[in-house]
């Protein structure tokens, strides 16, 4: 078939590209911002692209494309999905065409949760690699161990990062309804995406819909220390639940050894130890729970916790999970992708364990739809509590400006005459204070769910002069 798809620069819909053309149908797309690095992925795939959204791109094909791929980043009103609905061309979901032609011949491992899912679709992608499982997997980043966030595999198992953002302008149902896992990872769940979801009880209920998708002889890996996971579970399971967590009631539970690593337990029994790589990226107990869920999940398709501790050994985290971007004058730079107040929360406590006493420089972007609203304005300082320094930047104008006093917030960590947090809207004026501010042994850690306007190498090359 011939597939064009409209949004195809997003890490999903190009993922799904990705195993479209590697399972032989020529692919197209379009996207309102064709760049590197997910252009260059995909032309080297053979993948045409065209800038933009115009209706003209259909007179463009020798002949019309089979299928339109619809991504969600796509609304009624855009020219290209006019002319669609105008000729009445065939139309379909990223998620259903990838659920429909690709993942029901499989034993889906479908890793669904507010924070954790691309870091832990990872560890669980690259047990089943490092273990000859040869897998299919769609993850949500570029994981360090592979070369790209998306493969079709050559085996009967496929790993998905399960999210729980709507589906297409045509099907508000969560991505995650369409992949009818075997075996479902909940692995933790809050409030988030304020933009679609009312309340912390929508998003409950969608992830029971996930839930009511496990057939029988499948299983439910469960956080057994989220109350909300606990509440979606209450509503009814037909499969068999595993739940993980810190506590020895759990059924999978662990004994942490700070930055080395963990030692697994299940039903009480220690089953194996769990050593990171000194250089691997990974570090805070959330990523102990991560890796522990997968290991967990890779059980139930019959490898053992000593072998998946055998590939956690050898894994390297995610791009931009506090990956050191650049050192100048013996001040380390950071990126990461954090930006719920959770996130930010371990992301900075994750550091503070490898660094100790020295001195974090915060350096953050609230630009996600739920922190632009404001929903979660109020957790902001405690999530920042342990870093020495904080500067946060937020615009005053255009589609990426706050709803909300940024200066306001962050003042209950300015007491007394501390000048502990700073508030930006202008970049340049934030890079020259962070760069005023370093000294040599700081750690910068820069957090945004964007590209925030390239802030790294700003703060290095100012650094550096």
């Amino acid at each position: 078939m011939h597939i064009h798809i409209l949004g195809i620069c997003g890490t999903f819909m190009g993922g799904i590209a990705a195993i479209a053309r590697q399972a032989g149908h020529r692919v197209t797309g379009c996207d309102a911002n064709v760049y590197p690095p997910m252009s260059t992925q995909l032309q080297a795939q053979g993948i045409e692209l065209i800038e933009g959204f115009s209706p003209d791109q259909l007179s463009q094909f020798d002949t019309m494309p089979d299928l339109f791929v619809i991504g969600n980043v796509v609304s009624r009103g855009n020219p290209l999905m006019e002319a669609i609905l105008n000729q009445g061309l065939p139309y379909i979901s990223g998620p259903q065409w990838l659920g429909e032609q690709v993942l029901y011949s499989k034993h889906v491992l479908a890793v669904a949760g507010t924070h954790g899912k691309t870091t832990t679709s990872a560890m669980l992608t690259w047990i089943l690699e490092f273990n000859g499982y040869k897998p299919g997997y769609l993850i949500g980043g570029v994981p360090l161990n592979f070369t790209v966030s998306a493969h079709l595999g050559g085996g009967k198992y496929f790993v998905i990062e399960a999210d729980e953002y709507d589906t297409a302008f045509f099907d508000k149902r969560s991505k995650f309804v369409h992949y009818r896992p075997r075996t479902a990872l909940l692995n933790n769940l809050e409030f988030d995406h304020a933009d679609i979801f009312a309340d912390l009880a929508a998003i409950e209920t969608q992830f029971h819909h996930l839930v009511r998708t496990v057939p029988g002889d499948g299983l439910l890996v469960v956080n057994g220390e989220e109350q909300a996971l606990e509440r979606v579970v209450t509503r009814g399971a037909w499969a068999p639940v595993e739940r993980f967590g810190q506590e020895l009631s759990n059924e999978w539970s662990l004994i942490s050894q700070e930055a080395d690593g963990f030692i697994v337990r299940k039903s009480g029994k220690e089953m194996a130890t769990v050593k990171w790589a000194p250089d691997s990226g990974v570090m805070g107990r959330h990523n102990q729970l991560n890796a522990l869920a997968a290991i967990a999940a890779a059980n139930h398709i019959g490898i053992s916790p000593e072998n998946s501790a055998r590939a956690l050994a050898a894994f390297k985290n995610v791009k931009r999970r506090l990956e050191t971007v650049g050192v100048a004058n013996d001040v380390t730079v950071y990126d990461d992708f954090a930006h719920h107040p959770t996130a930010i929360t371990t992301t900075v406590d994750g550091l503070r364990r490898r660094v100790g006493k020295s001195r974090i420089l915060a350096v953050l972007e609230p630009r996600s739809n739920t922190m632009k609203l404001g929903v979660m304005k109020a957790q902001l300082p405690a999530s920042l509590e342990a870093a020495d320094k904080i500067f946060a930047y937020g615009a005053n104008s255009g589609k990426e400006s706050l709803g909300w006093d940024l200066d306001e917030v962050l003042a209950p960590l300015n007491s007394g005459s501390s000048g502990r947090a700073k508030a930006f809207d202008e970049l340049n004026a934030l890079v020259e204070a962070v760069a005023m501010e370093a000294k040599p042994g700081d750690h910068i850690l820069v957090m945004s769910n964007g590209g925030f306007g390239g802030v790294h190498q700003k703060i290095l090359k100012a650094l550096s002069g």
